[in-house]
């Protein structure tokens, strides 16, 4: 895992990050258009991530929410100060509605008390999970796809 510096937590830090560890991410045109206390957001253009009728892929629209959700686990550790790793143990989505635009994922960050525990757990047995949820929003902000996945930190 790459060591980083304070400035590489910033959105554009981060962005760099999953670009350079995850090639995929670059080709998507992923963009982290915000990353705070509150919330994770990812985008990426709907004419790198097009299907045969216009909309969204499907592929990419779960993408997508798994890369918030990685990427805000992520940044978790890494305000804690802690050198790990995150992947997928499980994840499902629900697709409502088609994205016609750019595709656009929001990951609210968990609670503090969720936070807190989830990092105790972590440094106590080097492993720990946390289920992220994750909204990308259609037309108007409203929910096209609901995604929830089940991610495991390790040390």
């Amino acid at each position: 895992m790459s060591h980083l510096t304070p400035d590489s937590m910033s959105a554009q830090g981060l962005e760099a990050f999953l670009h350079e560890k995850i090639p995929l991410t670059r080709a998507m045109g992923l963009r982290v258009a915000e990353s705070n206390a509150q919330r994770l957001v990812l985008e990426a253009p709907l004419d790198r991530n097009v299907n045969h009728l216009g909309t969204a892929f499907g592929g990419s629209l779960h993408t997508l929410p798994t890369l918030a959700c990685y990427s805000a686990l992520w940044t978790l550790l890494h305000e804690a100060g802690i050198d790990g790793h995150v992947v997928v143990k499980h994840s499902e989505a629900n697709y409502r509605a088609p994205v016609t635009g750019t595709l656009r994922a929001v990951c609210a960050r968990p609670p503090a008390a969720a936070c807190a525990g989830f990092l105790n757990d972590l440094r106590r047995h080097r492993k720990a999970r946390m289920i992220l949820s994750v909204t990308v929003e259609g037309a108007n902000g409203k929910p096209a796809v609901e995604f929830s996945g089940s991610f495991v930190a390790l040390v």
